[in-house]
């Protein structure tokens, strides 16, 4: 009886489509234990992406879907979290305290890439997972005045830099060492190499996820993040209009040329609605976002409104995930954050962290 009851269940927890990995739970290996006994039956279910946002969804849906073959018995649904290294550029070793970097890019400026980059940081938080951001325009640096910090970073050794915490985030910038109006008049080796300072010379802590707000365009940055960074994935924003599709085209292509996977776009400014009489109008046009993803066939992440409440969330330090956490555009970077990290759980793994350096030396 408890055999085939075992069976019953395996079998339908196979029918579960999981909304973000678009994999039933048999084919995404998420079964980890079924437990059958004469009261309960315990179910432990493993996620390779951080889902606390929908757990209540997933527990309901699970119980609903189980609930007909199993009607006398207390079901337990138990879940897990396992964020796994993912492969970058072939042949680069990742960061023994990062698990993943994601690039945030344009291509075009005032599209709102930073402003979606530390606010995806701020929402992979909010749903379970260790997450921090690295501000890689060197020249402009906007995540101090986004996140609200105006502390200089300290340092426990001399060598590295401790990442300033706030929000539930680690970050680092060029901007917390510099004078707040001091131009960097600065060549491309050298903004290369305060990129890979930046990156390396600070202590992060155990991070499921880095994201990196690169400036806009395909330049220093960019290529020193191909070359010299394991990055794990990209993010393209842009707006609906066509110049902005056009620079995130260049975007796109850049990092196919280098074998950096596209996890998916963000369409920002997609839609405004007047505050005062509710009329809605697609000031940028509308459709550009999900034209360019399935131009290169990538998911369309998600969309977020053209809307003061963001802009003034951000600019004042706190940025609307954190401002308003149940409000409309915080729900919409969180669904954005697992959609992304369950597109990235399902790369190749990177274990390359886990085998030990062997050097053969002739004596």
């Amino acid at each position: 009886m408890a055999d085939g009851l075992y069976q019953a269940i395996e079998k339908k927890l196979a029918d579960y489509i999981d909304p973000y990995l678009q994999q039933n739970l048999a084919i995404a290996k998420a079964i980890k234990a079924i437990q059958v006994e004469k009261e309960a039956v315990t179910i432990d279910l493993i996620f390779g992406y951080p889902f606390a946002g929908i757990q209540q969804q997933y527990l309901q849906a699970i119980q609903d879907l189980l609930r007909p073959i199993i009607v006398d018995r207390e079901i337990n649904i138990k879940f897990h979290q396992k964020i796994e290294s993912h492969v970058g550029q072939k042949g680069m070793k990742g960061l023994p305290q990062v698990k993943n970097i994601i690039a945030v890019a344009s291509g075009k400026g005032g599209v709102g890439k930073s402003t979606t980059a530390v606010n995806l940081t701020l929402a992979l938080a909010k749903e379970g997972a260790r997450a921090g951001i690295l501000d890689a325009d060197i020249y402009g640096p906007s995540q101090p005045s986004m996140l609200g910090i105006q502390e200089r970073p300290a340092t426990k050794d001399q060598k590295t830099l401790l990442p300033l915490e706030r929000h539930g985030i680690q970050s680092m910038s060029i901007g917390y060492l510099i004078d707040v109006n001091a131009p960097m008049v600065w060549r491309g080796p050298m903004v290369s190499m305060a990129l890979q300072q930046l990156l390396h010379d600070t202590h992060w802590e155990d991070l499921d996820y880095l994201i990196i707000d690169l400036p806009p365009g395909t330049g220093d940055i960019q290529l020193t993040l191909a070359q010299k960074i394991p990055v794990s994935g990209a993010v393209i924003v842009t707006t609906p209009q066509d110049l902005a599709l056009l620079d995130a085209t260049r975007a796109i292509e850049m990092f196919n040329k280098v074998n950096i996977p596209i996890l998916g776009v963000i369409e920002n400014m997609s839609t405004h609605i007047c505050s005062q009489c509710g009329f809605e109008e697609r000031i940028f046009s509308a459709g550009g976002g999900e034209s360019l993803a399935k131009q290169y066939h990538v998911d369309l992440l998600g969309a977020l409104p053209l809307d003061i409440r963001i802009r003034e969330q951000t600019d004042g330090g706190t940025p609307p995930v954190i401002a308003d956490p149940e409000g409309k555009h915080a729900l919409i970077y969180r669904a954005i954050a697992r959609q992304l990290a369950a597109k990235l759980s399902l790369q190749n793994k990177d274990y390359s962290s886990k085998f030990p350096t062997i050097v053969i030396k002739s004596d």
